[in-house]
């Protein structure tokens, strides 16, 4: 019951603090809108950099999240600035121009403002060299306030905000050439590159920046500091680092060649083989897409592949492995991705089940490369270090360092070109990312994508079920897949 104005003289009732009202109410609310870098559905649910550190932190307050999806920016400020939210995720960073509006806290993920253009149009060097032409961006972004900023140096540019579209839209545009030049901000370039080759980078507007969450300016300073404090807590403990490299880890672009290549290959052979993937991962509970992934990263669906070491077929399977799981024939397309199937699965149930998705489908995946052996090697390293051995990001950086003799004679199998199943793991994520933002999962089964819907972390069995017999006795460390030449 609120107090009146002479019973709050009398009795010393005061208003609760935002944190505190939230409590009470036992919910968080957030504005947000829909971008793959900030929050998106996925098949299990929701997910994205933003939705899942606001999540930990509605949990760290013992509170429900709830969410309400806004069109764009523009609606995610209006409801920020009437305090119909606690906090916006909008993708922005800090700017002058909110200091009476809203309040900030940076999040950890950095970005710019991005001018791209079509291929087929002149590169732009600097902003100079687009007087005359129109620079297309969204409705409140961060790149309106940078052109603001730089017109006094070019007076001569113009551009024209399009509330309607999002970055992808915008990139869309481009693409076609409907649009010359634009600008984007660099993470959701990084996230939707690779649909759209035919646009291209030219040049940065400004440094990066921090991306922020937004905070209405009349609330009380209690929710931000305990915000604060969440995030000093989450980049101390490493959470921060594991969620950009869960969500951006895997992003370094696919040059124009590649991605054209893939697309290209996504459309005229991945539906020869798509049955074969599709009736194989349902066999042994796996993902399609991710099955398909690995296929391309192996042999780009060519069943007649053969690498100068002499492994061969759509998946690449060496002698030794496919004599181990029963394969005839390494060139019958069927056989072969019945086989690269079986021997995902055997590899990832090795994993340890401590392990929590999705980062022991990674370390499947760099077994399935390198060999078991090496990848354990590779984990002691890591331990060693003072470092988490059952976290891939950690990892990874060990992983190299078996290809030089200081560190390799220190371990059991030796010699590894261990770069190898470093840049394995990062394609398969980037190849799985575009299949499963084009093609739809098998029903029924797990989904395994870059940002790791339907991999449950801390879930034993992830992608791959344990029903069933046990493949893990006997597995071969030495067992593995090799990339081909390609």
């Amino acid at each position: 019951m609120g107090c009146t104005l002479a019973l709050l003289t009398l009795s010393g009732c005061s208003q609760p603090s935002t944190l505190q009202e939230i409590r009470n109410e036992g919910v968080l609310h957030v504005i947000t809108r829909v971008a793959p870098s900030i929050y998106y559905e996925g098949r299990n649910g929701p997910t994205g950099y933003d939705y899942e550190l606001t999540k930990l932190f509605a949990e760290e307050l013992g509170v429900e999240l709830r969410l309400r999806v806004a069109e764009d920016n523009t609606e995610v400020l209006s409801v920020l600035s009437k305090d119909f939210a606690h906090i916006g995720l909008a993708g922005l960073s800090a700017q002058p121009l909110f200091e009476n509006q809203y309040k900030t806290l940076p999040t950890g993920i950095k970005a710019q403002s991005i001018v791209v253009y079509n291929r087929d149009v002149e590169r732009p060097e600097a902003l100079g060299d687009l007087a005359g032409q129109i620079l297309h961006l969204v409705s409140d972004s961060n790149h309106e306030y940078q052109l603001q900023v730089l017109t006094d140096a070019a007076p001569d540019i113009h551009w024209q905000v399009h509330p309607g579209l999002d970055a992808a839209g915008v990139l869309a545009r481009v693409e076609t050439g409907e649009l010359s030049y634009a600008i984007v901000s660099s993470n959701e370039l990084e996230l939707n590159h690779v649909f759209f080759p035919q646009v291209k980078q030219g040049f940065a507007l400004g440094e990066a920046k921090e991306l922020a969450w937004l905070f209405p300016a009349n609330q009380d300073d209690s929710l931000i500091t305990a915000a604060k404090a969440f995030i000093e807590k989450m980049q101390a403990d490493g959470t921060i680092a594991q969620l950009s490299e869960r969500f951006y880890g895997h992003l370094d672009h696919l040059n124009y060649v590649g991605a054209r290549t893939f697309m290209h290959h996504v459309e005229n052979r991945l539906p020869n083989y798509e049955t074969l993937f599709r009736d194989n991962a349902s066999i042994f509970s796996m993902d399609w897409r991710l099955l398909a992934a690995i296929g391309y990263q192996e042999s780009h669906w060519r069943p007649n592949a053969v690498s100068p070491t002499g492994v061969r077929g759509l998946m690449m399977l060496t002698r030794n492995t496919a004599n181990y799981i029963g394969i005839n024939n390494r060139l019958d397309a069927e056989e072969s991705i019945q086989g690269g199937a079986k021997y995902f699965r055997m590899v990832h149930e090795k994993i340890p089940e401590r392990i929590a998705e999705p980062d022991r489908t990674w370390f499947a995946l760099a077994s399935y490369n390198v060999g078991y052996g090496h990848l354990e090697d590779a984990r002691k390293l890591t331990e060693g270090a003072g470092k988490n051995p059952d976290r891939w990001m950690d990892v990874k950086e060990f992983l190299p360092l078996l290809a030089q003799k200081e560190w390799y004679k220190k371990t059991r199998f030796g010699y590894a070109r261990g770069h190898e199943p470093v840049l394995y793991v990062q394609n398969i994520r980037r190849y799985y990312d575009v299949l499963a933002r084009m093609m739809k999962p098998t029903e029924d089964t797990p989904t395994t994508d870059s940002s790791f819907v339907g991999l449950e972390q801390g879930s034993a069995g992830g992608g791959l079920p344990e029903e069933g017999a046990d493949m893990r006795a006997g597995l071969p460390p030495e067992l593995g897949m090799i990339p081909p030449t390609l």
